[in-house]
């Protein structure tokens, strides 16, 4: 990888909000991706442009559905080749990514318990937060109940 893409990374990693960097950085992504990389024969060149096509994923800032033909198109591969190395971005990147935002924000959640019954309070709210500021869960339910 050359600096100034290195550079680009971080810049971009470091616009994001903070638990979004938390879960880009909590895994070596840019490691993982010149291995894939690697295991299909790409050139430095094409190694930099997998990496920037993974970046825009990984940031959101491209379609998922567009990943394995920006790969094909961009890095030069092949259609079967671009797709295998999704499917390697996939289990070994963007999965692990998830998990790891689902477990941050469950981590930040107020009821770590949640039930079906908090589900229907707040689309019988409306979607109304502030509903629940005010009094107890109990309270409302009878209310809406009424």
């Amino acid at each position: 990888m050359t600096d100034k893409l290195n550079q680009i990374i971080k810049d971009e990693i470091a616009r994001l909000p903070r638990e979004g960097q938390d879960v880009i950085n909590s895994l070596d992504w840019i490691k993982i991706a010149e291995e894939v990389g690697k295991k299909y024969l790409l050139n430095e060149s094409e190694m930099n442009d997998f990496q920037v096509e993974t970046l825009l994923i990984i940031l959101g800032l491209e379609d998922g559905g567009f990943y394995a033909s920006n790969i094909e198109k961009n890095v030069g591969t092949s259609r079967q080749e671009s797709e295998k190395m999704v499917d390697e971005v996939s289990k070994k990147i963007l999965a692990p990514m998830y998990k790891k935002l689902i477990e941050n924000i469950k981590k930040g959640l107020p009821n770590k318990n949640p039930n079906y019954e908090q589900s229907v309070d707040f689309i019988l709210s409306g979607g109304d937060y502030t509903a629940f500021l005010e009094s107890g869960d109990d309270t409302i339910r009878n209310t809406q109940s009424q």
